[in-house]
């Protein structure tokens, strides 16, 4: 069997004359992103079946919720995703807000958005470095972290932390923002759209990353749907779902961007949405520049926010966009000072379901970069 045959080949191909035999992938293998066991049945080279097992990271988010009041569980939602601890902030707050009737002053929001998006171009960057290392690129790790470290840099100036921020709260944001991280924002937006640029120089057009990507892993549209994909994984199906456009929450229906799809649902459409994303993101910061200028004043924290944090009797699910896709809090108040039940909707961890489905039929070279498209955190994945 060769090489150089096409997936759709390898498919219809007749497998070898062997038994079929069991593989661990994981969970200690750097190609897993974590402590993720997907357990592999193969045909020689090729994956036939692909069951991920979940459960060495777990924390029992959800019930340590419950255990705690309203504005003390925010600091644990850091540790979910974290390599975008502001979207997980941001679909916690909303959810408490959402119970408690309470309006977000503009300036507040317009920092949450311009935090957001800044979230979104470092965690695209992240995984670009770490999707191109699997397949043998490690120049892109030292590029990417270089312009994600700026990023870094600025919600340090923000808050003092580097990964896990506690930066939105409920009611609004930690602090107001600056003259300090204005001017460092807008210096790194300058920078980016040819930064990025020099990423997709290096491995749009390289044949052997391209041959790398190009056909692997194909889901449709429709088995995207079925499945519950969303964020880029389900846009790279061709389908133009983004919350941020078909619910808006926040201000973000006052923003000018574009939701990005492709057609060709394999992992070199997963990595032009993300890389096209970027660009996106990038007007949207340069917009919430802007607007922070132009709407000088305001309060960076509701006003009526009360002391003690007491949400009605009633339940609500709200949802956000974070780089993984839907990242949805289900919360439902008794009307004390903790939640009865929280309940977090994780993008990787549903992504994970189709990884069968995405795999089967292809190499287990080809399986890493599958997996290494999803954009899995465990974090979130094993809450």
């Amino acid at each position: 069997m060769s090489f150089s045959l096409t997936p759709a080949q390898l498919k219809s191909e007749p497998m070898l004359d062997t038994e079929d035999f069991w593989l661990n992938l994981g969970p200690h293998h750097p190609s897993t992103h974590g402590v993720l066991r997907v357990l592999l049945r193969m045909n020689g080279e090729i994956v036939r079946e692909a069951i991920p097992y979940f459960g060495y990271l777990h924390r029992c988010f959800s019930k340590k919720a419950e255990s705690l009041k309203y504005p003390q569980v925010v600091p644990y939602t850091d540790r979910l995703d974290y390599l975008a601890s502001m979207a997980n902030n941001m679909s916690y707050c909303l959810a408490v807000e959402k119970l408690m009737g309470l309006e977000i002053p503009r300036r507040a929001d317009l920092i949450r958005i311009l935090t957001l998006e800044l979230q979104r171009i470092a965690s695209h960057l992240f995984w670009a470095s770490a999707f191109a290392n699997d397949i043998g690129s490690t120049t892109m790790l030292m590029y990417c972290t270089r312009e994600r470290e700026k990023i870094v840099d600025i919600y340090e100036m923000m808050c003092g932390a580097r990964l896990t921020y506690h930066f939105i709260r409920i009611g609004g944001v930690m602090r107001d923002w600056d003259d300090r991280m204005q001017d460092a924002t807008r210096t790194l937006m300058a920078e980016m759209p040819k930064r990025i640029t020099e990423y997709e120089d290096l491995l749009t057009g390289n044949e052997i990353f391209r041959m790398r990507v190009d056909g692997i892993g194909c889901m449709s549209a429709e088995d995207a749907i079925a499945f519950g994909a969303t964020g880029p994984y389900l846009r790279a199906s061709g389908v133009p779902y983004d919350i941020r456009r078909v619910q808006p929450y926040s201000l973000y229906d006052e923003f000018e961007f574009e939701v990005q799809t492709s057609d060709k649902c394999d992992c070199l459409g997963r990595y032009e949405i993300r890389f096209n994303e970027m660009y996106e993101s990038v007007k949207i910061v340069n917009q919430c520049l802007d607007k922070l200028e132009a709407e000088s004043g305001g309060d960076y924290i509701a006003p009526d926010l009360p002391k003690i944090i007491k949400p009605p009797p009633g339940e609500t699910y709200t949802a956000s966009e974070s780089p993984r896709g839907e990242l949805g809090v289900y919360l439902v108040s008794d009307g004390s000072q903790m939640p009865y039940r929280c309940q977090c909707r994780a993008p990787s961890f549903v992504s994970l379901t189709s990884l069968h489905l995405a795999g089967s039929g292809h190499m287990l070279a080809d399986f890493i970069a599958i997996l290494g498209s999803v954009d899995i955190v465990l974090g979130e994945v094993d809450r």
